[in-house]
């Protein structure tokens, strides 16, 4: 994993990164990856969620 996903970058994010995914709806999992909807919407998805 890239070093841009972990330690000193995440701890300016609000919340350092966590959140509700809102794609697969988990609580308090790290919110880090782009993913485009279908209207062309940026969204921050997990780590599961990236590739879906």
């Amino acid at each position: 994993m890239a070093k841009r996903y972990r330690g000193k970058s995440l701890k300016k994010l609000p919340s350092k990164g966590r959140g509700q995914c809102p794609l697969c709806a988990k609580k308090r999992i790290k919110l880090l990856y782009a993913h485009k909807t279908d209207s062309n919407v940026l969204i921050k998805v997990c780590k599961n969620c990236r590739n879906k």
